[in-house]
């Protein structure tokens, strides 16, 4: 009538009677009502933590849209000066080639004239002892060297 199974069965309902009896189901319900409060409160503070890094998130998306700003706006700016100062220096140095043009220039104006006198005093001295030399050949006596002085002196006057 009784076999090894009911036995079983017999025996599981008498372990839940005495369980029951000393209120480990209630014991076991408590714990796991705490644990379910523990696990509320972690999914809260997950909740709460999750709102702050969102907020933190959106707050640095905002100063990075503001640093790329400045960023650009630093660029652009840059730019702007990188092109004055290529301007400034163009015009610098096309000043300073005016400059050395200008320079180089009057020192070949000034070698020209001083090339042009030495070549006019080279050629009077030439002219003069020319004049000498043929005065002093054709022309005789006192008539010469009136006639030589007067046309040293003319020469001298003109070319001098």
């Amino acid at each position: 009538m009784f076999d090894n199974t009911t036995w079983a069965f017999v025996g599981l309902v008498l372990f839940f009677a005495v369980l029951a009896y000393y209120g480990v189901f209630g014991m076991v319900g408590r714990m796991l009502d705490k644990r379910a409060e523990a696990v509320n409160a972690e999914l809260g503070e997950a909740q709460r933590l999750r709102k702050e890094a969102e907020a933190l998130l959106a707050e640095y998306q905002q100063k990075r849209i503001v640093a790329e700003q400045d960023a650009a706006e630093i660029i652009a700016h840059a730019e702007a000066e990188a092109k004055r100062m290529t301007a400034d220096a163009e015009v610098a140095l096309k000043e300073l080639i005016e400059h050395r043009t200008r320079t180089v220039e009057a020192k070949i104006a000034h070698a020209e004239a001083a090339a042009v006198a030495e070549v006019r005093a080279v050629a009077i001295d030439m002219a003069i002892a020319a004049s000498k030399h043929l005065m002093t050949d054709r022309v005789q006596g006192q008539v010469a060297t009136d006639l030589i002085t007067k046309g040293v002196d003319e020469v001298k006057a003109r070319f001098g």
